[in-house]
């Protein structure tokens, strides 16, 4: 049976944990500064995310924290992986960059490797199944049978909404954020949340 108050419960707290800038979310900006293979980028990502918040909230975040070296897995190599994409943003900031929009001649990248880039950027990162299959699916799987489907849907919709939304944002805001001062700035903020996110992961419960 459908819950509007469960449902906005999963809205809610999917949105809290996919809105912040990470490197889906980075990569789906350059995605539609560029305007090369948006739709397909932002779909992949969708897909990811609903497939993970499904196993999630079925019982596999259950089964990862009640599982001490799994939780560790994710907890380390969630952490390790955010450390790299935050120096990684961090050094690009510091050395300037270039901007994102495609030079002129430049050989335009294609759909197969759009989406390698993507699926490795959304499933070798431990952060996202932190996310979506332990933290949602926590909160999904403790819920009454009957409810789990309405909080599922709302965490589910908040993918949808977000990628979509940033993917068209990036599009239209294209000349602003294709800017290579600007893209600085996002990177160097990137940096910084992927640092903190990391020592989050470490800190001692």
């Amino acid at each position: 049976m459908f819950s509007q108050q469960v449902f906005l419960q999963g809205l809610g707290l999917g949105a809290s944990l996919i809105m912040a800038i990470g490197a889906q979310n980075a990569h789906v900006i350059r995605t539609g500064v560029r305007g090369q293979h948006m739709l397909a980028t932002v779909l992949t990502c969708i897909v990811v995310d609903v497939a993970l918040i499904a196993l999630g909230v079925a019982g596999l975040g259950r089964l990862v924290e009640a599982s001490p070296s799994l939780m560790a897995v994710t907890r380390y190599g969630g952490a390790a992986f955010l450390l790299w994409y935050g120096w990684r943003c961090w050094n690009s900031s510091l050395r300037g960059g270039a901007s994102l929009e495609p030079a002129a001649g430049a050989q335009a990248q294609t759909l197969g490797r759009a989406l390698a880039t993507v699926l490795a950027l959304s499933l070798l990162n431990p952060h996202v199944y932190l996310d979506t299959v332990v933290l949602l699916g926590a909160v999904g799987s403790s819920l009454a049978g009957d409810a789990r489907p309405s909080f599922a849907a709302g965490a589910m919709t908040a993918s949808v909404l977000w990628f979509t939304a940033l993917g068209l944002g990036a599009q239209r805001f294209a000349s602003v954020l294709g800017r290579p001062a600007v893209w600085r700035v996002i990177e160097a903020l990137t940096g910084t949340l992927m640092f903190l996110l990391a020592f989050m992961l470490l800190r001692p419960a």
